[in-house]
């Protein structure tokens, strides 16, 4: 085990992480240029993604609607839980332990804990909740998120463990929250359609009688 601040960081992680960074050091300039930008670039695709899977459901029935309203939500949602995580393990940085190059622009400053990846996190609900509104498209979403986490461990700012964590965190989140979310939605919506279709009495007629 590293030692790594309030927590032990497992050997095989940190191995694990000074190959990849050691490897991202020496690789040629636009595979570093490619994949920093991907870090960030990626997360906006995913949620483009989300956007378009949403937009696909917004004309089938109750479910489909509700599915489309609550679809940013499970991503918020894994977001909030991840920087709770963040405050309760407390794991340093790799770039702050670990003397190794690395190709982000700068190690985030002390605080910005490493436990679990939001990067990761947000990729994982982004992706799961995609593929649950459209196979197609979710199936594009996957690989996409796994390469926005190995992004982090590869521009040096986290271990693979905690990519690997909040990849899988987020993917829960998505996998619980969404029909959690969606059903008492559906319903309400639903029933204010069965009331914009059912007849209006004829309350001008009955007057008269």
């Amino acid at each position: 085990m590293v030692d790594n601040g309030s927590i032990d960081v497992p050997e095989i992680s940190a191995e694990w992480y000074r190959d990849v960074v050691d490897a991202a050091a020496g690789s040629p300039e636009p595979v570093q240029w490619f994949v920093g930008h991907a870090t960030e670039g990626v997360i906006l695709i995913l949620g483009a993604l989300l956007l378009m899977a949403a937009l696909s459901r917004r004309s089938g029935g109750p479910h489909d609607r509700a599915l489309a309203l609550i679809a940013p939500l499970p991503a918020l949602l894994a977001y909030a839980g991840s920087e709770f995580l963040k405050t309760v393990v407390d794991e340093e940085r790799p770039c702050r332990t670990i003397g190794r190059e690395i190709i982000a622009s700068a190690c985030p400053p002390p605080g910005d804990w490493s436990f679990p990846s939001n990067h990761a996190t947000i990729a994982g609900a982004l992706a799961v909740t995609t593929l649950l509104l459209s196979r197609r498209l979710g199936l594009v979403a996957l690989p996409l998120a796994a390469l926005a986490a190995f992004s982090r461990v590869f521009v040096g700012v986290h271990y693979p463990h905690d990519v690997i964590a909040g990849v899988l965190f987020g993917a829960l989140v998505a996998v619980m929250i969404t029909p959690l979310l969606a059903r008492p939605i559906g319903e309400v919506l639903r029933r204010r359609a069965d009331r914009q279709d059912s007849p209006v009495p004829n309350l001008a007629g009955r007057s008269r009688q």
